[in-house]
C-alpha cells in the first residue's frame, strides 16, 4: 500500500470512529474531498442566483444605495454566524447538523426538545431554500424563452418551469450521483468565470455607466411606506437570502473526508468567497444599468435580464443570460442535495411522519433517493402561493432565511452558554469563541422579526407576506407533535438509537458495526 493510499484509508477509518462516537453508523458514501465539500455550499449561496433572482425586490426596496450596501454589511454578519456554525461543526461532523449540536450543546433535561425544534425550523428553511433558487431559476428561464421566442410570462407557466426544474433536479440526484458531484464541482468554476465574465463584459462593453455617486447613494422606495429606515431594512433581504444554505457543508460531513476540517472550512470559505464575489456582480449590474424605469418595468420580469440586453445589445446579453440560468441550475440541483441529507438524518431519528421510508437509502447508489422526492414535492407546494400571491417569491425567500438562520442561531446560543466546558474539534475559534457567537445570535434575533414584517403597502391578500403564516404552521405542527408524542422518545437511547442503527444495517449494502 502507497503512503497516499495508507493516508486515505486511515483518514477513512477516523472519519467513522467519530462517526460511531457520536452514535451513527457510516452508511452513505464517503466520496468527498474538502473541495467538493465547500463546492457545495458555494453553489448553494450562488451570487448569480440569490443576487440577480432578487434584484427586482432590491431596485424597489431601497435601490442601489441598498444594494451595495447592505451586502456589504450583511456580508459581514454572516461571516459571523458561519464562523460560529464551523466551531460547532468541526466538533460534532454528522449529516444530522445542526438538530444533533443542538443536542449535545443542551442542558441533558432539555436537550432533545432544543433539537427537535432546532431540527423542525432546520427542514423549513432547507425546503423553502430549494422552492426559492428553483423558482428564480424559472423566473429566469422564462424571460429567456421571452426574450428567445416571445414566450410570455404568466404566474401559471412560471410554476409549469418551477415543476420541471425540481423534477430535473430530482431525477438527477436519484440517478446522476457521480454527475452531481462532478456538476458541483464544475459549478464553483462556473461562478467564479460567469462572475469575471459579466462583469467584464458589463464593464468595457456600454457606452455609458451610471456615476458612483448613483450606485453608493442613489435610494429608491417604491414598497408604499413612508419610512425610509424600515425600507432599508427590508431591503437587507436581497443579500441575507443569498447568504443562505451553507449548512450544506456540515450536512454532507457523513460524505467528506477529513470532516471535522473540511466541513467547517467549507462554511467558511463558501461564505467569504460569495461575499467577495457578489459584491463585484453586483456592482457591475448596478453601474451598467441605462434606464432604471425601464428595467425595472421588464416585460421579461427580470431586471437584471433587461440590463444584460440595454448594456450589451440583444445577442451578447442572451448569452450572458444563458450564463446565469446554468448558475442558477447547479445551485438548485446542490440544494436538493443538501435538503435531502437532512431530511435524511432527521428521519433516521424519526423526527419526521413516515419517517421509516424518508431515510431508505437505495443499496445502489448509497444515497437517500426517498428523501430527496420529498424536498422536491415540498419545495413545490410552498411555491404555489404564486399564482394568487404576487410577493410569494419574496415571502419565501423570507421564509428561508428565518427556518435557516433561527436553527443557525440555537446551537450557537447554547454553545455560547456552555463557555469553556465546550469540547471543541480540531478548526475552532479560540478566546474569540465568545464574543463571535454573541454577535452572530443578536443578528439572527434582528433578522428573524424583520423579515416577517410586511414588506409592501399596502397590505392585502395579493401583497400579503405570509412568511409568519408558514413559520406558525410549521411551529405549531412540531410543537404539538412534541407534546403529544416525540417527548417521549425523540433522541432517546433506549427508542431512538437502536431503530437508527437497524435502518443503518437494512440500507447499508456492507454489514454495519454491532
Amino acid at each position: 500500500m502507497t503512503d497516499d493510499a495508507r493516508a486515505r484509508s486511515e483518514g477513512r477509518s477516523s472519519d467513522e470512529e467519530r462517526l460511531a462516537q457520536l452514535g451513527y453508523t457510516q452508511v452513505l458514501a464517503r466520496r468527498m474531498s474538502a473541495f467538493a465539500n465547500y463546492a457545495v455550499s458555494f453553489t448553494i449561496i450562488s451570487v448569480l442566483s440569490g443576487c440577480l433572482t432578487l434584484y427586482l425586490f432590491g431596485m424597489n426596496t431601497g435601490g442601489p444605495a441598498v444594494i451595495t450596501w447592505g451586502w456589504v454589511g450583511v456580508g459581514l454578519m454572516t461571516l459571523f454566524v458561519g464562523l460560529s456554525m464551523a466551531e460547532i461543526c468541526s466538533a460534532y461532523p454528522t449529516s444530522a447538523g445542526l438538530y444533533f449540536w443542538a443536542h449535545r450543546l443542551a442542558p441533558p433535561r432539555s436537550a432533545a426538545a432544543w433539537a427537535w425544534f432546532t431540527g423542525w425550523f432546520n427542514v423549513l428553511g432547507q425546503v423553502a431554500v430549494t422552492a426559492g433558487i428553483d423558482f428564480g431559476a424559472a423566473s429566469f428561464l422564462g424571460a429567456y424563452l421571452n426574450l428567445q421566442f416571445g414566450f410570455r410570462v404568466t404566474p401559471g407557466r412560471t410554476i409549469l418551469l418551477f415543476s420541471a426544474i425540481l423534477l430535473l433536479h430530482g431525477l438527477l440526484n436519484t440517478f446522476g450521483v457521480r454527475i452531481v458531484a462532478f456538476l458541483n464541482s464544475v459549478s464553483v468554476w462556473w461562478h467564479v468565470l460567469g462572475v469575471a465574465l459579466i462583469v467584464a463584459a458589463l464593464a468595457f462593453v456600454p457606452d455609458r455607466h451610471r456615476s458612483t455617486s448613483f450606485v453608493f447613494t442613489t435610494f429608491v422606495n417604491n414598497t408604499g411606506w413612508h419610512s425610509g429606515p424600515y425600507v432599508v431594512l427590508l431591503g437587507l433581504l436581497m443579500a441575507q437570502y443569498t447568504f443562505t444554505g451553507y449548512d450544506a457543508s456540515a450536512h454532507m460531513t457523513e460524505e467528506t473526508h477529513d470532516a471535522a476540517t473540511a466541513g467547517p472550512k467549507g462554511i467558511v470559505r463558501s461564505i467569504w468567497t460569495s461575499w467577495v464575489a457578489g459584491f463585484v456582480l453586483l456592482l457591475g449590474f448596478t453601474y451598467a444599468i441605462q434606464d432604471y424605469g425601464k428595467e425595472l418595468a421588464s416585460p421579461t420580469g427580470a431586471p437584471p435580464a433587461q440590463i444584460l440586453l440595454d448594456a450589451l445589445g440583444a445577442s451578447a446579453g442572451k448569452l450572458l443570460l444563458l450564463v446565469v440560468i446554468g448558475a442558477q441550475l447547479f445551485c438548485g440541483m446542490a440544494s436538493v442535495t443538501a435538503n435531502s441529507r437532512m431530511i435524511y438524518a432527521f428521519s433516521r431519528d424519526g423526527a419526521l411522519p413516515f419517517s421509516r421510508v424518508w431515510h431508505t437509502v437505495s443499496p445502489r447508489t448509497r444515497t437517500p433517493v426517498a428523501a430527496v422526492w420529498l424536498a422536491a414535492l415540498a419545495a413545490l407546494a410552498l411555491g404555489l402561493p404564486y399564482l394568487i400571491n404576487v410577493t410569494a417569491y419574496a415571502a419565501v425567500t423570507s421564509i428561508a432565511v428565518i427556518g435557516l438562520y433561527i436553527a443557525y442561531a440555537v446551537p450557537t446560543l447554547l454553545r455560547v452558554r456552555k463557555g469553556e466546558t465546550f469540547e471543541r474539534g480540531p478548526w475552532h475559534l479560540g478566546r474569540w469563541s465568545q464574543p463571535v457567537g454573541i454577535t452572530a445570535v443578536i443578528w439572527v434575533c434582528v433578522i428573524t422579526v424583520l423579515f416577517m414584517l410586511p414588506q409592501v403597502s399596502p397590505v392585502t391578500w395579493e401583497t400579503f407576506n405570509y412568511a409568519p403564516v408558514a413559520v406558525l404552521v410549521v411551529l405549531g405542527f412540531a410543537a404539538g407533535w412534541w407534546f403529544a408524542s416525540a417527548r417521549h422518545w425523540f433522541l432517546d437511547p433506549a427508542h431512538a438509537r437502536p431503530r437508527a442503527r437497524r435502518a443503518a444495517r437494512a440500507d447499508s449494502p456492507e454489514p454495519a458495526d454491532p
